[in-house]
């Protein structure tokens, strides 16, 4: 039967597949006899088929991620998910926004946040603003994951529009070793190894992750290195899982450049550097005991420390208009340094008068420092209830986190490539330096200590009502505490007005009811309704007072509070197959969110606030279909996403031609900026002999409004260049894998097969420089006030890579035949 298996059954299937007694393991996947089963939680659970979670849930194991040569796994979610688009705001290949469904994971504080990422049941969401650094995932180590639709409250905070589960390998169900190594263009080079094994009622796994390369764009090379290991003890009834993970990355990604810069030179950078390194270090410990067949506990302990800098070369707006020096060079590199008013901020900075206005850029900087631990325990039960088949779950844990953040700002000018160059002078009244024109002295520093306490009660339950008719009910209480301490309350120089202390509470029980029902073995029916919440982090709550803006992420003002984020989400659809080789599923979903949290900013200054936003709306129609035909395996999926402000509001966009004394009035209806309407993807893989294949896919998307515009209605003309939204684009990417023999693989791969030029993310923002020719706009021997651009962040032109794989020890190959 399809949709019914006896616990035992169930756990043989799964003792079979995993060695882990009656439990499987968050985001991976299975097939007994033609039933995908999951853990409906992030900890390892009761199987449920997915023909039995009331929401359209997306699987991948190792095998996938292998197969498609993706450089992470936001690539292989970018190329292959259904309802997932990538904005490369960063514009560095291991720093995207991860789209789903119009939510967001960003690793760049001030974007709104709304998916949660588990590893091992460890929740990846940084303490300090929900961010989510995907170079500290490492791919490799990838078992399986899965892609769970809605605000599940299963998956705890921040889960509005979804949830990512990801759970990584072990020795025993990973055994053998591989060492591969691909380089290419930008010089390029990607190495990593792995190894697992057995020794009696002892497992361990090894894994690691070398990558550097020049990057496309000037001034953009990155390295990233991985370490990631795990020891386990199978007993015969309690297992023991210990991991340790290890990052080390130094990336540069300099974001968006003005449209009219890029059509002159497709590689360029508006300012730079824009730095950020990244220190991990990753512990979890995970148990399951099982008390009978039918009565299971799992649970973990965790620690993380993560320390990140970010170094930022940015243009000083606060220096326009200024007189600027000769302009008589044919270069206008020269030019741009001639006009940087160098000797005027040198002078400024000796005497301490009005140098904020007369140095043309600024170095920001930043550190946070986090450490985040936690313990989570649920008890997962298979029993009778009035005489039908049940599963559930309850649990509870406790999570802990202290956080620091540091800012400061440093007077500097622009150079003749719009680089930055320090003058070693702070914005910092302690010094005596920095006085502006009203003769205050300015202060950018930030010292700020931040504390978190979350603690949950959770529930799930599973119950056949028919061996048809499956109705699941769930629930989540969160509680959540939030300390700021402002470690420069009492500074001779701050007003205490400005205090980023504070202490906050939240609170909130989170529900999720939804049922499916098999019409026939080949049809499943589902509907479901949750909500889901994200509380304000330390650096929202910190930076909330309009009065006071800040310049993300290097400034901080007073501390008015904000109100929780809360998401309602309903959705339906079909799933079924057409044959044992063809699968489809086609759905609907709308999903609303109250008193979300958007960044308010002013493109010109580069400041702004948190503020809460009345309500904001996704929904759509999403649909997929999946075959394997003899040797070709192909799959497509579409969506249509429409995402809208479903309340009036006013934004400060300057930079907007639309603009009123520099504020834009949003009304209900507009459409949310850098989402696409439209999504579709195609990819395929054929197998042209048993040790020869051939892939390929197809990403399309339409265009999207910039940041910025808001309101949509953003022109062109005068002093404001291009139009506010960005191009739909479509781009084809080709891959072939050669198996050699059992041992060794080629593999190469081309991006960007037909060398299109696009953009997936922009901003409404504002240049200093003349879009004919790169120079100060001069008026008088003055450089002129600013106009306003259409920022763009450019996608990677056509590149080309070549691989080598080495697999030893009986390790199972992703490009082998019996791997399909």
């Amino acid at each position: 039967m399809q949709n019914t298996m006896k616990p035992r059954l169930m756990l043989l299937a799964i003792l079979a597949a995993y060695s882990v007694p009656q439990t499987v393991q968050a985001g991976d996947k299975i097939t007994i006899d033609k039933v995908e089963v999951v853990s409906a939680t992030p900890l390892p659970s009761v199987g449920v088929p997915v023909s039995q979670i009331p929401s359209n849930v997306q699987t991948v194991d190792a095998e996938d991620l292998e197969r498609t040569q993706s450089l992470d796994i936001s690539e292989y979610m970018k190329r292959h998910m259904g309802s997932v688009y990538v904005n490369e705001v960063q514009n560095n290949p291991l720093q995207p926004d991860i789209n789903y469904r119009g939510f967001t994971a960003s690793p760049l504080l001030g974007t709104p946040q709304g998916l949660s990422i588990y590893m091992d049941g460890v929740r990846m969401n940084q303490p300090f603003g929900d961010v989510v650094s995907w170079d500290l995932i490492p791919k490799n180590a990838i078992k399986g994951m899965q892609l769970m639709p809605g605000s599940n409250p299963m998956f705890g905070l921040n889960t509005l529009g979804g949830a990512l589960s990801i759970q990584t390998k072990n020795g025993r169900d990973n055994p053998g070793g591989a060492l591969q190594t691909l380089f290419g263009s930008w010089g390029r080079n990607v190495t990593n190894m792995e190894y697992g094994g057995v020794a009696d009622n002892i497992d361990y796994f090894v894994a690691g992750t070398f990558f550097d390369e020049n990057g496309w764009r000037d001034h953009s090379e990155s390295n990233s290195k991985q370490l990631f290991g795990k020891l386990g003890w199978h007993g015969e009834k309690t297992d023991l899982n210990l991991t340790y993970a290890w990052a080390d990355t130094d990336l540069n990604g300099n974001g968006m450049t003005p449209q009219s810069m890029l059509r002159r030179n497709y590689d360029s950078v508006f300012t730079w550097p824009d730095n950020t390194q990244n220190k991990s270090n990753f512990l979890n410990l995970q148990l399951a005991h099982y008390f009978t067949d039918n009565v299971s506990l799992t649970g973990n302990t965790y620690y993380r420390k993560i320390k990140t800098r970010s170094y930022n070369g940015d243009l000083n707006d606060g220096s326009l208009p200024e007189v600027v020096g000769a302009v008589t060079s044919p270069n206008w590199g020269q030019n741009v340094f001639l006009a940087n008013g160098s000797p005027a901020c040198a002078s400024q900075l000796a005497t301490g008068d009005e140098p904020l206005e007369k140095c043309s850029g600024l170095i920001n900087r930043s550190e946070v420092n986090q450490e985040n631990m936690g313990i989570f325990g649920q008890v997962n039960v298979s029993n009778k209830l009035w005489g039908l088949d049940n599963t559930y779950a309850v649990g509870t844990g406790f999570d802990f986190s202290r956080s620091t953040y540091k800012a400061s700002s440093e007077y500097g000018v622009v150079t003749a490539d719009r680089g930055i160059a320090g003058s070693g002078v702070f914005l910092d009244p302690t010094n005596g330096k920095g006085y502006n024109a009203d003769g205050e002295l300015d202060d950018a520093r930030v010292n700020l200590r931040g504390r978190n306490y979350t603690w949950s009660i959770f529930a799930t339950d599973t119950l056949a009502v028919t061996d048809k008719l499956h109705v699941t009910a769930a629930a989540r209480y969160n509680h959540i505490r939030v300390k700021n301490k402002d470690r420069l309350d009492g500074d001779a120089y701050r007003d205490a007005d400005d205090s980023l202390s504070g202490n906050h509470t939240f609170s909130r029980i989170n529900p999720a009811i939804g049922l499916t029902y098999a019409v026939s073995d080949a049809l499943n029916v589902y509907t479901g309704y949750n909500e889901g919440s994200r509380a304000p982090t330390s650096i929202e709550l910190g930076c909330a007072n309009p009065d006071n803006g800040c310049r993300l992420p290097n400034a901080m003002a007073g501390d008015p509070p904000l109100d929780q984020v809360v998401t309602k989400t309903w959705e339906a659809g079909l799933r079924g197959k057409l044959n044992s080789a063809i699968s489809w599923n086609a759905g609907v979903f709308s999903a609303t969110n109250y008193d979300d949290i958007q960044f308010i900013s002013s493109p010109t200054s580069g400041e702004g606030y948190f503020k809460n936003f009345g309500e904001t709306r996704r929904r759509g129609v999403e649909g997929g279909l999946n075959a394997s035909l003899g040797n070709l395996a192909i799959g497509a999926n579409y969506t249509f996403l429409d995402a809208t402000y479903e309340s009036n509001e006013t934004f400060m966009a300057e930079a907007n031609s639309s603009a009123d004394d520099g504020n834009v009035n949003v009304k209900k209806g507009n459409r949310i900026p850098l989402v696409p309407r439209n999504m579709f993807k195609l990819y395929s893989n054929y197998r042209v002999t048993d040790r020869f294949s051939v892939g390929g896919d197809l990403l399309a998307v339409t265009g999207s409004y910039v940041r910025g515009n808001e309101n949509n209605k953003h022109e062109s003309g005068g002093v404001f260049l291009g139009g506010g939204k960005i191009a739909g684009y479509s781009t084809v990417n080709l891959s072939a894998a050669f198996q050699m023999n059992d041992e060794w693989n080629l593999f190469a791969r081309i991006n960007n097969v037909f060398d299109k030029e696009y953009a997936t993310a922009g901003q409404l923002g504002a240049s200093p420089f003349n879009p004919a020719n790169g120079n100060y706009m001069t008026t008088n021997g003055r450089r002129s006030k600013t106009v306003g651009e259409t920022f763009l962040a450019p996608g990677a032109p056509r590149s080309v890579w070549v691989g080598v794989r080495y697999e030893f020890g009986g390790k199972k190959s992703a490009y082998a035949p019996s791997a399909d």
